[in-house]
């Protein structure tokens, strides 16, 4: 075998080596991008999830607030009463001052 013909042969060699490990790397660089696309499709799954959730977080909250029950009004209204008895001695004081 003359040295071109060894040249030859090794230069075949690595184009092959190089041609197996461009495959593979075209394989895994698809395998990523799949990867990518599942990852992305899961979060706008979760964002969508949170969304709801915080719908029916703020709809619950508004149904809570909405449903008084007379316990509830009474509680409110003597808290209130107590607030302006609170409010009348702050002004009496500060009258008695002047």
């Amino acid at each position: 075998m003359t040295e071109s013909e060894k040249a030859l042969a090794t230069f075949q060699t690595r184009i092959r080596d190089l041609i197996r490990r461009f495959q593979e790397l075209k394989k895994e660089n698809e395998e990523l991008y799949a990867m990518v696309d599942k990852s992305e499709q899961d979060i706008k799954a979760l964002e969508a999830k949170l969304k709801q959730q915080e719908y029916d977080y703020e709809t619950l909250k508004m149904a809570k607030m909405m449903a008084i029950t007379d316990g509830d009004l009474e509680g409110a209204k003597s808290r209130v009463a107590k607030l302006i008895r609170d409010v009348d001695k702050c002004i009496a004081v500060l009258s008695d001052e002047q």
